[in-house]
């Protein structure tokens, strides 16, 4: 007998199916993430614990013309294996493969991409507002895990959404008390009281039954709708919904196809805006992810019977020698503390959370909110280190700007996975925060080269008066051994790596490693570089850099970041401020979004490796006169 997934290819094929034919299903759909994950990696638990409720959504609407709009896209896996895209599920983040997330070019079912938590409520009230402006009649859902409710965006939506009395509209909360790592904050706690309360929904109707059905009942009714105090709060537990002008379904069993599609329906049948509470568990039918959703959250490729890894690496990642390197600052000054957004254990701040409980602050998915609290406690004397992934930075641009740089605040930013970030694709390549960064005034923007230089970079950030960042890539770096005590590096001094007269290769973080085996290549065909470690992008070191460009006649710049408004740009501006007219080669991220695969093939796609920058620098020296101005020639490929 074949699997019932065999003939599921698209939503509508669910609606033949029978609720234990359903419930089969669901078993399937977790034995097919559990066998593809386990071989390439992935989002695992959060795809576990979402079966029910992608069923229970495809088999009550009728996508696409409904819209299910999935919040940051790392629960879609079901959805992705019953719309069609199962044949392909084994290359999910691979190179040339689909995408982890939802994506528009790849199925009518996916609406909005995204890949940060928070978006999907205000995208689908967007949808609902535009079915409403042109006489629409289907049902948009927005489907948002407790985690990402805690972000401003979410909040913002829930206020907004809710005013609109008349316009239909469902937000299905997926709550299993996690985001990656365990949720925080007091909207988590208050979701757990209602999780405590699960006869609320029956309650709440009887109530409304009775005092419909007695004398006066229908104005009492009005009346009591009315009243805002502690004892209706404390009656209804899904009361704060309930304010913001939801009406307020659950809590539902999530792991329940019956109750899930019930309450959808009822949902539909409420009209305007309704929230369906929905608890699940996170890594929902394999073992070990049930025990420990936060280190499953994503996996890299492992052994099913076991959960072991298929393969350990001893590579010691930035985020572990940034973490080593704040504990050893942090046990000599006490003002120092850290703050992370959700995220302690991909910043490497678990550690220091360890070491210094007390002056670790995960302040949820909330990096606008992070920042500003930085500026809070700088403000009142400490030394805050904000950990976060550079993409995720990108959240919180009008808070640096505003609450630290204008007054000059000594807030230490350490970007996390800056550069290309690989699988994940375009929302978390950390592109852009080169050029966004060095654009604010009182900002220091440096980078190292190597696993001693970022310590050396942690040492200087920690007795910096002002703003100053410090990026670096995802992974590990070369390997070199760290130092005990590492000693700060001077602001806006870089250094030279090699000498040479032909051409100088100035190379800023990442942009180094390629550099020094591309010039030895040159070398070998005649052709002699220098190679300039730059370490900072803001303040440049100048006087280095124009000394080589004078007596070399040429100069490139690499970078793992937007050629636009980035380094390269910095290094153009400088030169061209001191009137050094010397042809300019930047490289780096062309103009448009890198799609997902593995940081090491994308890098070689986008001629960033060794071979890769020789290559563009071979034909920069040989194919241009040595009187020719270039303010940007690039040989990138465009595919």
């Amino acid at each position: 007998m074949g699997k019932i997934l065999d003939s599921v290819n698209d939503p509508v094929d669910l609606k033949q199916l029978a609720i234990p034919e359903l419930k089969q299903l669901a078993q399937e759909i977790r034995e097919e993430i559990i066998e593809n994950i386990s071989n390439i990696g992935g989002h695992f638990a959060p795809n576990l614990g979402a079966v029910e409720i992608t069923l229970a959504l495809h088999s009550v609407l009728d996508s696409p013309r409904d819209k299910v709009i999935w919040d940051v896209g790392h629960q879609s896996y079901p959805h992705k294996l019953i719309t069609g895209r199962r044949h392909r599920f084994h290359t999910i983040k691979q190179l040339g493969g689909i995408s982890g997330y939802c994506k528009r070019s790849e199925s009518p079912h996916d609406h909005i991409e995204a890949g940060h938590g928070g978006t999907s409520i205000s995208a689908a009230f967007g949808f609902a507002r535009a079915r409403d402006l042109r006489g629409g009649k289907e049902t948009v859902v927005a489907v948002i895990g407790d985690g990402s409710l805690t972000t401003g965006l979410a909040q913002e939506a829930l206020q907004n959404a809710g005013h609109a009395k008349k316009c239909n509209f469902i937000v299905l909360l997926n709550d299993n008390q996690m985001s990656i790592a365990p949720n925080v904050g007091a909207l988590t706690e208050y979701l757990g009281k209602v999780r405590a309360e699960p006869h609320y929904l029956w309650a709440k109707h009887e109530a409304e039954n009775i005092l419909h059905h007695v004398p006066l009942g229908d104005r009492i009714f009005e009346a009591i709708s009315r009243v805002k105090d502690g004892v209706k709060q404390l009656v209804i537990p899904g009361m704060l919904f309930e304010e913001l002008g939801f009406t307020y379904l659950g809590p539902v069993d999530g792991h329940c196809l019956e109750s899930l599609q019930g309450a959808l329906r009822q949902a539909q049948r409420i009209g305007g805006p309704v929230l369906i509470h929905a608890l699940t568990q996170k890594g929902k039918g394999y073992g070990p992810a049930e025990a420990d959703p936060f280190k499953w959250h994503a996996t890299s490729p492992f052994v099913p019977e076991t959960g072991e890894p298929r393969s350990k690496s001893s590579v010691v990642t930035y985020s572990k020698v940034f973490a080593k390197t704040l504990i050893r600052l942090a046990e000599k000054d006490p003002r120092i503390v850290a703050i992370t957004a959700a995220m302690p254990d991909g910043t490497g701040l678990l550690d220091f959370q360890k070491a210094f409980p007390d002056r670790c602050f995960d302040v949820a998915m909330c990096e606008q909110h992070a920042v500003t609290f930085a500026a809070g406690l700088a403000a009142a004397g400490m030394r805050p280190v904000v950990a976060i992934y550079s993409t995720f930075l990108q959240r919180a641009y009008d808070q640096i700007i505003h609450d630290v740089g204008i007054m000059n605040f000594p807030v230490v930013f350490c970007l996390d996975r800056g550069g290309l970030a690989g699988d994940d694709g375009p929302t978390h390549q950390g592109v852009f925060d080169i050029a966004y960064m060095r654009s604010i005034p009182n900002m220091v923007v440096m980078a190292p080269k190597d696993e001693p230089e970022l310590q050396r970079m942690m040492a200087t950030a920690a007795r910096h008066p002002g703003p100053i960042s410090v990026r670096y890539p995802r992974g590990g770096g070369p390997g070199h051994a760290l130092v005990e005590d590492p000693e700060p590096v001077p602001i806006g001094v870089g250094e030279t790596l090699r000498e040479g007269n032909d051409v100088a290769l100035v190379g800023f973080g990442y942009g180094v490693t390629p550099a020094l085996p591309a010039a030895e290549a040159l070398a070998a065909e005649g052709i002699e570089a220098t190679v300039i470690n730059a370490r900072f992008a803001k303040p440049l070191d100048s006087e280095l850099i124009l000394e080589a460009a004078r007596r070399c006649g040429r100069v490139v710049t690499i970078e793992d970041g937007v050629r636009m408004g980035g380094f390269g740009s910095a290094v153009l501006e400088m030169l061209q401020d001191h009137g050094c007219h010397v042809p300019v080669l930047r490289l780096g991220i062309p103009d448009r979004f890198i799609e997902h695969g593995k940081r090491e093939k994308l890098l070689e796609i986008l001629g960033l490796d060794g071979p890769g920058v020789a290559k563009s620098v071979r034909e920069f020296v040989r194919g241009l006169p040595s009187d020719e101005l270039v303010n940007d020639l690039t040989t990138l490929p465009k595919g």
